[in-house]
């Protein structure tokens, strides 16, 4: 959920994934993010940056990264998407976007850097990996890569040669004829 701040009266909107409203001028309210980014491009609000997105806190996190190696600081778990909509549509509403926009980009440099070191440590008698605070895009980009590198060393290491490898395709059942349907 997001804080905005309204610039105009209006009623309470009623969505399939609740109702959010009424709203009054200058008074906070609490939507989800797309609707604050739908009403800020209609001029109807202001969005309030997250509390992680200041300078400040970001400072802590940045430092925090690079003083802990093994760790990774706790994050909103889509931090860079939120961000990257926040500085596209309501730049105007974020204090010092330009150092906020540099901060998140560090983080994200420390936290790869962290990611592709702990890769470097994979050896054949790792049968899991847990990785503790990652983000959704840092999880994306190093889930192939894990799942093949385990699946190579469990290859390995029990002489197995029908472990299924991960870009490989079921092949299909011969169902025998289909009928065919008729046209509405």
């Amino acid at each position: 959920m997001t804080d905005i701040i309204p610039n105009v009266r209006m009623d309470a909107l009623n969505m399939i994934c609740g109702d959010f409203g009424p709203f009054r001028p200058q008074i906070p309210a609490k939507v989800p993010l797309w609707l604050a980014i739908a009403l800020k491009k209609r001029g109807k609000c202001r969005i309030q940056p997250p509390n992680w997105m200041t300078v400040e806190r970001l400072t802590e996190v940045l430092d925090a990264e690079r003083e802990a190696p093994r760790e990774f600081q706790p994050l909103p778990f889509h931090y860079v998407e939120i961000s990257r909509l926040l500085f596209d549509f309501a730049r105007d509403d974020i204090p010092d976007i330009y150092l906020v926009r540099s901060l998140i980009e560090d983080i994200r440099d420390v936290r790869f850097h962290k990611v592709e070191t702990g890769l470097e440590s994979l050896d054949s008698r790792t049968h899991a990996v847990k990785l503790k605070n990652l983000s959704a895009m840092e999880v994306n980009l190093v889930r192939p890569f894990i799942v093949r590198a385990l699946q190579t060393f469990y290859k390995h290491d029990t002489g197995d040669e029908q472990v299924s490898d991960a870009n490989t395709q079921p092949t299909p059942v011969d169902r025998g004829a289909r009928r065919v349907l008729r046209p509405r």
